[in-house]
């Protein structure tokens, strides 16, 4: 699976809020933030570098995509992922029509495919613009 990426000189939590921000500016809201790093350290005693999930929806988008096909919530929210590598953080967002095209099934729909690449540009947007400057 292919990942938009892009690498941030920002802390951990700098670009967590980063992020956020950038994401409502293409009317993606975060409806889920898991910290794994966390989870581990509690659920098996195991210390990784910081690494955040977020659960992206615009909800404009996700209501359309459920009113062509209600399952296709399987597929959402849109992730995002925060973490550390070599001394940077990582931003990475999931590929929604990439995502919709591995799920088989007679997908893409066409019109389901159009929503998948709305997010996808949208997605890429957000997270291009933290490059900007």
């Amino acid at each position: 699976m292919s990942a938009h990426t892009v690498t941030l000189d920002l802390s951990h939590d700098d670009a967590i809020d980063a992020v956020t921000a950038a994401l409502a500016t293409q009317g993606f809201g975060v409806l889920t933030t898991i910290d794994v790093r966390a989870t581990l350290k509690a659920k098996l005693g195991e210390d990784v570098e910081d690494y955040t999930i977020l659960g992206a929806c615009n909800p404009a988008l996700a209501h359309q995509a459920l009113s062509t096909d209600p399952e296709i919530g399987l597929l959402l929210p849109c992730n995002v992922t925060v973490r550390q590598a070599d001394g940077h953080t990582l931003v990475q967002a999931v590929d929604p029509a990439e995502l919709l095209a591995m799920a088989g099934n007679g997908y893409p729909h066409a019109e389901l495919a159009a929503v998948a690449k709305d997010a996808s540009t949208r997605l890429h947007a957000a997270l291009d613009s933290l490059t900007m400057s």
